[in-house]
């Protein structure tokens, strides 16, 4: 028996620690793997319903501020939910007036200069150093259009399928909707029911969510600005070259901007393909080297020191984000990378019961954003300091 016992110590001594120990954080990340795809696989199943939940979010955390505004100058919770949604309302509708009219009024003007361009493109062809035959042109708009006339059934098929997803996507704006208005009225007793059967870890967990609240706050502010400014000067330069569709270009640059890479491609080349088709090869040529200086300045230096300081992480640490989430899970995975890296980043310590991480932009541990002799920016305080109507909602 005794050689029994000293031969099996002898056995396990034979795998070493670091063997042993790296095997027991293998089995860890295995299962963690199997519960984040199962975790994933829920997700992309009722994505009609996790989809404006997370919309719905980013919205709360756009308007709660002045939902908070209004709160404070004496309206009780409902009027002054109903108000922010008004007038959010309100914005996004006189916004999308005047882009209609605008689309309405210059429209003809476009399909006329797109008619001239065209022109002008087909005699450069024919009598320009390429030398195409009229015949070959004409060949090719012929081809063109028994390549519609063929696939006729599958456009219409397509556009049933967009006819589906537009009562879809109706169903799912009417739910993001109700979402948002009932965070945006009870965000912080919902978060105050969420947490109440933690037991002892209620303040941990507590402290953890404000963190990450108020970073996801602060991120959505950010990206908006970013948004906002790419969007604007754009739309100056297009004004500037006299391209018209001014307004819906801008519109759909600004929603672009929120998806990294891929939306200033389809913004952008939107744009380029507008500018082409009013104002020539030369102008189409122009703006794309305007828009790929200017989409170099806000990816490298705007977005990583905007949304980056903001949410209190490093640009480099922005830039990695951004790539491993569109390396990982494509154009979802870049746009929600840096929101998950920021909010991890802030709520990780709380919720261990730790102090703080210090700024990125502070390494020294210099002075923190509640230090009173540090002036504060009322325009960049996305929630307030801890209390019953500032938590996450």
């Amino acid at each position: 028996m005794a050689n029994d016992r000293t031969t099996g110590g002898r056995g396990s001594q034979l795998v070493p620690p670091l063997l042993s120990s790296a095997a027991a954080w293998a089995w860890r990340l295995i299962a963690i793997g199997i519960v984040v795809y199962g975790l994933t696989w829920v997700v992309g199943t009722l994505k009609i319903v996790f989809l404006p939940c997370a919309v719905a979010l980013f919205l709360t955390a756009l308007l709660r501020p002045l939902t908070i505004r209004f709160q404070r100058i004496g309206m009780g919770p409902l009027a002054a939910t109903w108000l922010t949604l008004l007038f959010a309302l309100a914005v996004l509708g006189g916004i999308g007036t005047y882009v209609g009219i605008q689309a309405n009024d210059e429209f003809p003007k476009l399909v006329s200069e797109v008619q001239d361009t065209a022109k002008s493109v087909q005699h450069w062809l024919e009598n320009g150093p390429l030398h195409v035959q009229h015949s070959k042109l004409n060949d090719a708009v012929d081809q063109g259009s028994k390549w519609v006339e063929a696939r006729r059934g599958k456009l219409a098929s397509t556009a049933l399928d967009w006819g589906t997803a537009t009562i879809e996507a109706l169903a799912a704006i009417v739910f993001l909707l109700f979402v948002t208005f009932f965070l945006l009225k009870d965000g912080p007793n919902i978060w105050r029911w969420t947490i109440s059967g933690t037991g002892g870890y209620r303040d941990r967990i507590d402290r953890a969510g404000r963190a990450a609240w108020e970073t996801l706050s602060q991120y959505v502010h950010g990206t908006c600005l970013v948004a906002a400014i790419h969007a604007v000067v754009l739309a100056i330069v297009l004004a500037i070259m006299g391209v018209p569709l001014v307004a819906p270009l801008a519109v759909v640059i600004f929603l672009g901007s929120f998806i990294p890479i891929v939306g200033i491609f389809v913004g952008g080349g939107l744009a380029v393909a507008v500018t082409f088709g009013a104002k020539g090869g030369v102008a189409a040529l122009i703006f794309l080297g305007i828009l790929l200086v200017e989409h170099q300045l806000e990816s490298h230096l705007l977005q990583p020191m905007v949304v980056g300081r903001w949410v209190r992480l490093h640009p480099l640490a922005v830039i990695i984000a951004i790539t491993v989430g569109g390396v990982l899970a494509g154009i979802p995975g870049a746009a929600v990378a840096v929101p998950i890296v920021a909010v991890v980043y802030r709520a990780w310590p709380a919720l261990r019961g730790e102090p703080e991480p210090t700024p990125a932009e502070d390494p020294g541990g210099g002075p923190r954003d509640d230090d009173p002799d540090v002036p504060r920016t009322a325009t960049l305080t996305a929630t307030d300091p801890p209390s019953p109507d500032s938590g996450p909602n």
